[in-house]
């Protein structure tokens, strides 16, 4: 197990696969990189993929806190720093996606191209899932909690096909204080002024029956953003770089090749 150490002191685990230009990929919230296991071999035919653990999650450290999303981008600079790479395509998912955000601003020199997917620019602006969603994630039942989570991931005929085990549920063994800072870092993010100053090349991805992350927030996300590209996935919800992993992984492939060139 490979760990980089950050600012702070913290160690975060990174799994680098395949050969090529690297491409990090960053998972959503209270996940670990399994969130990309399903997908990521699809990258290794041009790309070295790049995962970490965030803090708190899989084989990293898991202080008390803080957690931000912010504070999550130094975390991965710190691995990019580990592994002596300097520029890296990058592609986040929910919550990674807001990670990433912040890694394309805070840090323009180290982002070659970026993929934004089924995420927002956060902030009073951002387009919130509604109320009947929120109660249902929010139920004492951890049935239900289950339910409404794989409902909003998957469309039901995937789910009959696919039943698991999923690995885009959450971490299984993150700690309470970590699972609740996730859930801080997430709801606390807003990059909605910093937007215009992001130089990569960026395509932004979303499910069009995303209710988790309502689709909307893609709209949102290339207005801000100069020159971004968007392109919405046909009944797709939330995991849809999983389910229609046929469609998009090519997708995102041919964004990056036609818009810059591996080094």
């Amino acid at each position: 197990m490979s760990h980089a150490i950050t600012a702070d002191g913290i160690r975060i685990a990174y799994q680098p696969q395949g050969a090529g230009a690297p491409l990090l990929l960053l998972a959503g919230q209270a996940n670990n990189h399994h969130w990309w296991d399903a997908v990521r071999g699809d990258f290794h035919t041009a790309r070295r993929t790049i995962t970490l653990d965030y803090r708190g999650t899989g084989d990293s450290d898991k202080p008390e806190g803080p957690y931000s999303t912010q504070g999550f981008a130094e975390d991965a600079v710190a691995v990019l720093d580990h592994l002596g790479v300097e520029r890296a395509d990058v592609y986040g998912t929910s919550m990674g996606g807001r990670v990433a955000q912040w890694l394309a601003v805070r840090h323009p020199q180290r982002v070659r191209s970026l993929v934004l997917g089924c995420t927002s620019p956060g902030g009073p602006r951002a387009f919130e899932r509604d109320g009947t969603v929120r109660r249902s994630l929010a139920s004492p039942d951890p049935a239900e909690r289950l339910r409404t989570l794989l409902d909003l991931m998957y469309t039901p005929q995937w789910l009959v096909a696919n039943p698991g085990p999923h690995r885009t549920l959450g971490d299984p063994d993150l700690p309470p204080h970590a699972r609740y800072g996730h859930l801080l870092a997430s709801n606390r993010h807003d990059a909605w002024d910093v937007l215009p100053q992001i130089l990569a090349p960026t395509l932004v991805l979303h499910g069009t029956d995303d209710r988790f992350n309502p689709t909307a927030n893609a709209a949102l996300l290339a207005e801000r953003i100069p020159g971004a590209q968007v392109q919405l996935i046909p009944g797709a919800r939330h995991a849809y770089f999983e389910e229609f992993r046929d469609l998009v992984s090519p997708l995102v492939l041919d964004f990056l090749d036609q818009r810059v060139s591996p080094a």
